[in-house]
């Protein structure tokens, strides 16, 4: 019998089959899957299987949570045992896409469009942290580090422009992403980034002091007078601009003959795009986005407590409807503001509070193989990704979750309310301290304690004290 043999047959067997399978697929720790009918799932027998860490759905696909290097074996055993076939990712997504509602499909394809670029944001977030040790007063001495040793005030300059490099550039980022994901050329999204924060346009930080003093430099085009202003930060005009790029350029393709294409196709895409872009699209989404934007800052600088309160509690149920993917085009344009985001130090401590939740349960439980998947899981959500511990754990029992929750509310109204910032985003968890403003990383830490803390203690005397369930 093959390794994986009899867990295959039992999985197949809880999720209603391998009739019930459409497309079948896996990443890096589950199984992914778009089944036919998924109230034919039986999620007790499902997880009762040893290998299974747990199972959740989302966005129109059911995933088994397997784990590193071993769902790969169990997917190439599940290939072998049936005649599902492999499948892509892409393919299992858009057999999932055809049972998602309109807003199911929106936050979908926000994530198809910021997931790819978290690399490079997660990236410029850790060398910012190092940028913010090197030039924050009072983490070492009175005055920051640079100012002590003053040769290390050229190595912290070339680190802080290596790592501003992605948000000064995000809108060439987000083209390049944006139009892959509508069907165009990637190359023509990165191009139309870089038009919409040329050097020779305002820069969109001073817009308003330029604004204030009548100084914006202005093309007359045909009698009307446009504003010859960059997008620098800025998330919707890109967005916007991506797609009609993309629709042209699938357009004109489809109808210029091949032997002209290079000579026809990119420049009339992008002019048409450029113009629209900066007489009609960038006008109107930048109202938007800063109309958005302006009332996350009223919120969270007028009720504080309120604001942080309620996006603690919110946030772990939005990642289980993938619907915490489009918080992340706030946050990039909170950052781009030049001022800081107040969203993503809550994101860090919703993942360190579902972390202390499910370590609670390996000091609770008396079954081992839980005791493991607690320890591992928690590991993984204080390093920022909560997926173990959300759906392995977490969920399985209900009151971790809840009582993650409640730690993650109340650790959020606490640093709100000392108005912690972040310069950048991309680091969850316990690293997460890295993007904090060091003015405010006192304050952080004290949130992050709150975040062990609260969780920790509730789980584990619920767990001993109260519930009757066996844990």
């Amino acid at each position: 019998m093959a390794q994986y043999e009899k867990q295959v047959k039992e999985i197949l067997e809880a999720i209603g089959g391998e009739e019930n399978i459409e497309k079948a697929t896996h990443c890096v720790t589950r199984l992914r899957m778009s089944l036919k009918d998924e109230s034919k799932v039986d999620s007790e027998k499902l997880e009762s299987i040893d290998i299974v860490k747990g199972s959740f759905s989302t966005n129109g696909q059911f995933q088994v949570i397997i784990g590193q290097g071993t769902v790969d074996k169990v997917y190439k055993e599940m290939v072998a045992m049936t005649g599902i076939g492999e499948s892509s990712k892409e393919d299992v997504k858009e057999a999932s896409a055809s049972k998602q509602n309109w807003l199911q499909r929106g936050v979908k394809m926000l994530a198809d469009i910021f997931i790819p670029i978290l690399p490079a944001i997660v990236t410029a977030g850790l060398l910012l942290g190092i940028n913010n040790i090197l030039t924050g007063e009072g983490i070492f001495f009175a005055e920051s580090v640079v100012e002590r040793f003053p040769q290390w005030a050229g190595i912290a300059e070339m680190i802080n422009i290596i790592a501003s490099a992605a948000f000064v550039f995000l809108p060439a980022l987000i083209g390049w992403s944006a139009v892959k994901r509508f069907g165009g050329s990637e190359l023509l999204g990165i191009v139309l980034g870089l038009i919409l924060v040329h050097p020779d346009l305002l820069n969109a930080w001073s817009y308003a002091d330029a604004s204030a003093e009548g100084n914006v430099p202005t093309w007359n085009l045909f009698g009307f007078s446009v504003e010859a202003i960059g997008y620098q930060g800025q998330v919707l005009p890109v967005l916007v601009s991506a797609w009609v790029l993309a629709k042209i350029d699938i357009s004109l393709r489809k109808r210029v003959p091949d032997s002209i294409q290079m000579l026809v196709v990119a420049p009339v895409a992008l002019l048409v795009t450029g113009f629209l872009a900066f007489i009609i699209i960038g006008p109107v989404t930048f109202t938007i986005a800063n109309g958005i934007t302006g009332g996350f800052v009223w919120l969270f600088s007028t009720l504080p407590a309120i604001g942080g309160l309620l996006y603690g509690a919110v946030y772990a149920p939005l990642v289980i409807t993938g619907m915490h993917h489009a918080f992340l085009a706030v946050d990039l344009q909170l950052v781009g503001t030049g001022n800081g985001t107040f969203l993503w130090p809550i994101l860090a401590l919703s993942n360190i509070a579902q972390g202390s939740a499910a370590l609670a349960i390996m000091f609770a439980t008396r079954n081992e193989n839980m005791r493991g998947l607690s320890l591992t899981s928690s590991v993984s959500a204080y390093l920022g990704v909560t997926e173990p511990a959300l759906f392995g754990v977490n969920l399985r029992y209900k009151f971790p979750f809840i009582c993650a929750i409640i730690g993650a509310s109340v650790a959020g109204m606490f640093i709100t309310m000392n108005g912690v910032l972040a310069n950048s985003i991309g680091i969850g968890g316990l690293p997460g301290i890295l993007s904090i403003i060091p003015d405010f990383w006192l304050s952080f830490f004290i949130g992050m304690i709150i975040a062990v803390a609260v969780p920790f203690v509730l789980t584990f005397l619920y767990a001993k004290f109260v519930t009757k369930e066996k844990v």
